[in-house]
């Protein structure tokens, strides 16, 4: 009998049930060995499904929250302020418009808000905050504009319908009617010389869904307050609290941040929206909502349903992303102002900005000078928001057709203007070799010195105006591109009423804020006082 034969016997008796010890043992040898195995497989594959499910589902709810967010133009209007170079560590400012609208063009919106003969008006920017994140991101500061500021708003294009409206002058929160918020960045970027990235804007029922998503607001009032219509003063928020503090919530955290006649005036109402949101990042940053699904998900619904921003942010991935910017900044480097304003004189219930003050709240925003004193001084900063001109050589000198206008009276119109202004750095132009600059006869108020050119001219233009701009010292970031220009333009402000030679700006130390720009630190809790007639 051959080994094979032998072999062969034993696996058949084997396989029949026989008692050859060896044999069965190897079966079950085979069953030890290959059932983990199995098991193991199948737990992979289970594994996986789950895993590609869990993957597919947070994928569908991820494009579910990317479809929740509208979208708009950044910018819909004239503005020719240019991005800040990096520092050297390659890091750059990060700036947030801020809008809240007054839109009743939703059913909510109209129980929330008020009157129904509103609706299908286009919205005002009632709110308008910008959020300037330091370089380092160690600091931030928030600088309100009260609503009825009186600005000019510059040519904007609404991006919907393709209507342009022309440059106009005339409160703030109707740039928002103009093109947008698109427009509503460019009249701040036109005002302030500051470059911003982005903007968000919320509407009534957004404020509410965020406000129980967060799970409510801490705020403060000294006295009972009712905001509600009196004899000769209709409106009112609606907003009653007992004296103390209180979290609010839904309806009432809306009122609290359209409350206006209990807290006096517009200033007092910016100065309760900066408590609240003051309140808002404490909050946040005491929740964990990085280890709470649940809290996280309600957040992520909330803000995606509720915010509408400008293109370049409009995904939930860069939404976290700038969050994170945000987070980084502790509570106490936070800084709320509200940009120092005169009251208007040509209407009494308007605004307009504060000589000298709101320019020096926004040259240390432009040269990312910390508000607070915990930051370093402006000088390295002020370097590195310059930015860098690139692209062609100027042309020369006498070829170039120059205007100069005089506008040292100021926008605000209380200074008287300086006589022959516009001749003396027009000769001045003409001695440093533009031969073809001219004073115009026609004034210009305005509160900041400025060289404008054609938007049409482009690149050429700019390398122009800068060259315009150097002969007399302007800094290369007060020179813009408009589009109602037909040569390169100077325009003398009232922070240039002597001399021949812009003054040097010196940069701001941190922390040097104007008193009238109502500071408040972002760890303050603070309590606003009720005007006597809506207590109650």
């Amino acid at each position: 009998m051959t080994r094979s034969s032998v072999r062969g016997g034993s696996r058949r008796r084997s396989a029949s049930g026989g008692s050859d010890e060896g044999g069965d043992g190897g079966r079950r040898g085979g069953r030890r060995g290959g059932r983990p195995r199995r098991i193991l497989r199948w737990f992979a594959m289970v594994l996986a499904v789950l895993i590609l499910g869990t993957a597919a589902a947070g994928y569908l709810y991820y494009r579910h929250l990317n479809g929740n967010i509208v979208k708009g133009k950044r910018n819909s209007g004239e503005s020719g302020v240019e991005k800040a170079e990096p520092n050297a560590d390659g890091q750059t400012p990060l700036n947030i418009l801020l809008l809240g609208s007054d839109s009743r063009n939703s059913k909510e919106n109209v129980k929330l808000g008020g009157s129904k003969d509103q609706v299908g008006a286009k919205p005002l920017a009632d709110v308008q905050m910008l959020v300037h994140v330091s370089a380092d991101r160690k600091s931030a500061a928030v600088v309100s504009i009260p609503r009825d500021t009186r600005v000019k708003i510059p040519e904007c294009e609404d991006p919907d319908t393709g209507e342009t409206y022309p440059e106009t002058v005339n409160i703030i929160n109707s740039s928002l009617q103009r093109g947008g918020a698109g427009c509503t960045l460019a009249t701040w970027q036109n005002l302030t010389g500051v470059y911003i990235d982005h903007w968000m804007m919320v509407d009534f029922g957004g404020v509410v869904k965020m406000a129980d998503a967060i799970g409510g607001v801490e705020v403060c009032v000294r006295d009972n307050v009712w905001d509600r219509p009196l004899p000769g003063v209709p409106g009112g928020s609606g907003l009653k609290m007992k004296a103390g503090t209180k979290k609010v919530k839904g309806k009432q955290a809306l009122q609290w941040l359209r409350t206006r006649h209990a807290f006096e005036s517009d200033l007092g109402r910016a100065k309760a929206q900066h408590m609240y949101m003051n309140s808002m990042i404490r909050t946040l940053k005491g929740q964990n909502v990085f280890t709470d699904s649940g809290r996280l998900t309600s957040l992520a619904e909330a803000a995606t349903e509720s915010l509408e921003v400008s293109e370049e942010i409009g995904t939930v991935k860069k939404l976290y992303d700038l969050a994170m910017k945000l987070k980084t900044v502790p509570t106490d480097r936070f800084t709320m102002t509200t940009m120092p304003t005169v009251p208007d004189p040509l209407d009494a219930n308007h605004l307009v900005p504060k000589p000298t003050d709101a320019d020096k709240v926004w040259s240390m925003i432009r040269n990312d000078v910390a508000f607070d004193k915990g930051g370093k001084k402006g000088k390295g900063a002020a370097a590195s928001a310059r930015p860098k001109e690139t692209g062609p050589p100027a042309a020369p000198a006498g070829g170039l057709a120059v205007t100069v206008v005089n506008g040292t009276a100021g926008e605000d119109s209380t200074q008287a203007p300086v006589g022959s202004r516009a001749a003396a750095i027009a000769g001045a132009l003409q001695n440093a070799g533009f031969t073809q600059a001219t004073a115009s006869a026609q004034p210009g108020p305005s509160s900041r010195t400025q060289v404008t050119y054609p938007k049409s001219s482009g690149a050429q233009g700019r390398a122009n105006a800068l060259s315009v701009a150097k002969a007399v010292g302007v800094p290369s970031g007060q020179v813009r591109a408009v589009a109602d220009v037909v040569t390169t333009t100077l325009t003398i402000g009232s922070d240039w009423r002597e001399g021949t030679s812009y003054p040097k700006q010196s940069t701001p130390d941190a922390g040097d804020l104007p008193g009238s720009a109502d500071a408040l630190n972002g760890s303050e809790k603070g309590c606003m006082p009720v005007y006597a007639p809506y207590r109650y």
